[in-house]
């Protein structure tokens, strides 16, 4: 199946090309495809921030790349560049909160910092290091698709309905996708009957985003409001929920866009398997349990407006962009390690003490 995901490869949303990150804008698809280009730190955290590059395998590796340009801008500056360096791992750092690959891959950054010989050439090793990171996403993207279908294939090998919410395909990764991954991957089984794409408000990346990339290759979807989740689980015989994580703690419970808990806990009840699929970069150890994670909360205008325009009430508007899924409703989860099943702080911790399959 290796084979047939490479060859299925057909977006991409991060090019670091002669020493410029390139970044897919996002914010502007379906209806364009405009790339930007970035060549400082600041410049990246920015692009991060808005929502340019979203998604956090993505984050991960657009910020490992900003760490790049940020090293080359203080070594031209000269005097102490590893001092000024600090300044450029905080900006990145305080773009978006809540995804742990974010603060996962400045710490990759910064440890590959702290290693450097005398004799390394300090840019070529970070931007090797970078570069790295993004390759490690896409090998993990691959392995995680391939554990994932055997899943879907153990409990039923003819073809179904899923349902997915928000972005985690190319776009949102550094290759084939976490939770599209394992969609795309069924696909090429013979294992999907429908996919069915919540459109994720605010931002519309289920409408925008996922609907986008699995119309252009082919796969049958379904758009839907976000509050016809539970409906369809009752009525379309949906055998599968599976989502993305932006944080996942050391007893199993997950982080992702809002409306996540909701579909899980909607899944329970009608009898729904309930998939995460994430790289182990997205895992928290250091985080007991998700009443640690802190959730992001984005301007109250992303609701209120749409496209600029006010479309509500003179109202405060209530804006959080992750919540939490308790491990107790998830049935899997799938990263490049290996599959947990029905998680819990001991099947986390003996899953973080593996090896990557791949």
């Amino acid at each position: 199946m290796r084979e047939q995901l490479l060859a299925a490869e057909k977006v991409t949303a991060i090019d670091w090309r002669d020493g410029v990150l390139h970044l897919l804008d996002q914010r502007a698809l379906p209806l364009e495809e405009t790339w930007l280009a970035y060549d400082s730190a600041a410049g990246v955290a920015e692009a991060i921030r808005l929502m340019v590059v979203r998604g956090a395998p993505a984050i991960g590796i657009a910020a490992a790349y900003g760490v790049v340009l940020g090293v080359r801008a203080r070594l031209a500056a000269g005097g102490d560049w590893q001092a000024a360096l600090e300044e450029d791992f905080r900006v990145l750092a305080e773009s978006r909160p809540t995804a742990v690959n974010l603060f996962w891959a400045l710490d990759r950054m910064r440890e590959r910092l702290n290693r450097l010989a005398d004799c390394d050439d300090v840019l070529a090793a970070l931007e090797a290091e970078a570069v790295g990171i993004h390759a490690s996403d896409r090998e993990a993207n691959l392995t995680m698709a391939q554990l994932g279908v055997e899943l879907i294939r153990r409990h039923n090998s003819h073809p179904q309905k899923l349902l997915t919410h928000c972005n985690t395909g190319a776009l949102a990764t550094g290759g084939f996708g976490t939770a599209l991954g394992v969609i795309r991957a069924a696909h090429l089984a013979g294992l999907v009957e429908r996919v069915f794409a919540d459109e994720t408000r605010p931002w519309l990346q289920g409408a925008r985003l996922t609907a986008w990339e699995l119309a252009g290759e082919g796969i049958p979807v379904s758009l839907n409001a976000d509050a016809a989740a539970a409906h369809l689980m009752k009525t379309e015989g949906i055998a599968w929920v599976i989502v993305g994580a932006d944080r996942i703690t050391a007893n199993g419970d997950v982080a992702n866009k809002i409306g996540t808990y909701q579909l899980a806990v909607n899944a329970m009840h009608h009898g729904v398997r309930f998939m995460v699929v994430a790289p182990s970069s997205t895992i928290d150890m250091n985080l007991e349990s998700g009443d640690d994670i802190p959730i992001e909360e984005r301007d109250g205008r992303e609701l209120l407006e749409i496209g600029g325009q006010r479309v509500a009430a003179d109202v405060h508007a209530v804006n959080p962009v992750f919540d939490v899924t308790p491990a107790d409703l998830i049935d899997a989860i799938v990263t490049e390690k290996g599959v947990v099943e029905r998680p819990d702080a001991e099947k986390m911790k003996q899953l973080m003490c593996r090896k990557r399959l791949h």
